[in-house]
């Protein structure tokens, strides 16, 4: 079966690994609305690399929170998320064009670099300090469409400038979403574009999906329910331990 969906070059151990860290990535981000790529980018691309990865969390990611577009719709501040979307037609184009040429090994190095920067500035409690404004939420949804179309890490930008103290969570979670939605749309395109869009890719989706939409689901169910403090503190460690186990240096215990 594993040939028949072109995964004859990767291990039982290797695919098992994908499964579960989908899962996990579900989780979170179905809690949380993001944190998904950055606990699982690094790990699938010790893997896969990241051109297969970045697609394949982007395919399982978008098809299995669908569900979450409607509430989101309902409740995000939709003004803003089409200001922020439009900073995303500039650097959704760009960052597939690093991911698509770029060299693997350097964009992984590059990966592991940026989540640990990005963890270290979420954990330090700093949010964007100033008035929202259009030209600062069109930079920002620039800066978060290059991220997520070379690893699909747009989250952490989005989150530091719109999780204010003022801001209501229900709002900030569904302008998130939504703008994921959108930005994903153009990421998909932008893919198209660059050749990425691969057999080897829908084969991954097909066993890395479901457990994926399982965690997605659980963890939409938990928003609410859980401590908000513990559950982050949470999804900080599992990032932290993804930068560190996915460093290039480890490579041997995932084949």
């Amino acid at each position: 079966m594993m040939a028949a969906l072109g995964l004859g070059s990767y291990s039982t151990t290797s695919l098992v690994f994908l499964v579960f860290t989908a899962f996990v990535a579900g989780l979170a981000r179905g809690f949380s609305g993001f944190g998904s790529a950055m606990i699982f980018m690094p790990l699938a691309s010790a893997v896969t690399g990241a051109q297969v990865a970045s697609p394949l969390l982007l395919l399982i990611d978008f098809t299995s929170s669908l569900g979450l577009i409607p509430g989101a719709w309902r409740h995000a501040d939709r003004r803003d998320v089409g200001i922020m979307s439009i900073g995303a037609l500039i650097g959704v184009p760009l960052g597939t064009l690093a991911l698509a040429f770029g060299d693997p090994l350097a964009i992984r190095w590059g990966l592991v670099v940026l989540i640990v920067a990005l963890l270290a500035l979420m954990m330090s409690g700093w949010r964007y300090p100033g008035k929202p404004t259009a030209p600062a939420t069109i930079a920002v949804g620039g800066v978060a469409g290059f991220f997520g179309s070379l690893a699909q890490i747009g989250g952490p930008p989005i989150v530091l400038y719109w999780l204010r103290d003022t801001a209501v969570a229900a709002v900030t979670r569904a302008n998130i979403i939504l703008y994921f939605a959108i930005s994903d749309v153009l990421i998909v395109l932008s893919y198209f574009v660059g050749g990425l869009w691969t057999p080897t890719v829908l084969g991954l989706a097909v066993i890395t999906g479901p457990l994926f939409g399982l965690g997605l689901w659980l963890g939409s169910k938990l928003f609410g329910h859980a401590s908000d403090d513990a559950f982050r503190r949470i999804c900080y460690a599992l990032i932290a331990a993804s930068a560190l186990v996915s460093l290039p240096l480890f490579d041997g215990i995932f084949h």
